[in-house]
C-alpha cells in the first residue's frame, strides 16, 4: 500500500525532477508534468485535492485502456482526461515496487531523449 510521501520519494529520485508547489504533490520533467495529486471537481463545489490518488502519464490511449481494463481495482478515469494520455491510481491499491515502475515508466515519457538515456545508461 503506497501513500504521497512514497510518490514523492519516488519522484524526486529521478533526475532533474522539479516539485511545483501545490496543495498535493506535482511532479515535472523538462517542464512536463509526469505525476501528481488528482484534482477532484464536482458540480457546485470547489476543486479538492486528493493526494491518495496520482495522476499518472501513460502516453497513448492503448496504454491507457490496458491499464484501465487489466487492474480496475487500481486504475480509473474521468470524462474531464477523455482523448488524454492519462490515468488515476489509487495509492492504497498499489505497492511500491509497481508504484516505482509506474513513476518511473510516466517520467521516460515525459523526459527528454538525453535524461532517459542517462538513467538508462545508454548516454553518448
Amino acid at each position: 500500500m503506497a501513500d504521497a510521501e512514497d510518490v514523492r520519494r519516488l519522484a524526486l529520485a529521478l533526475p532533474h525532477v522539479v516539485e511545483i508547489d501545490s496543495d498535493g504533490f506535482d511532479f515535472r520533467v523538462g517542464g512536463k508534468g509526469f505525476v501528481w495529486s488528482y484534482p477532484e471537481r464536482r458540480p457546485g463545489k470547489p476543486r479538492v485535492i486528493r493526494t491518495d490518488i496520482a495522476v499518472l502519464y501513460v502516453g497513448d490511449e492503448a496504454e491507457k485502456q490496458a491499464l484501465l481494463l487489466g487492474e480496475p481495482e487500481r486504475f480509473f478515469t474521468t470524462p474531464g482526461y477523455d482523448g488524454m494520455p492519462l490515468v488515476m491510481l489509487w495509492l492504497g491499491e498499489v505497492d511500491l515496487d509497481r508504484l516505482e515502475e509506474l513513476i518511473t515508466d510516466a517520467w521516460r515519457m515525459r523526459a527528454p531523449d538525453t535524461l532517459v538515456g542517462d538513467l538508462d545508461g545508454t548516454a553518448d
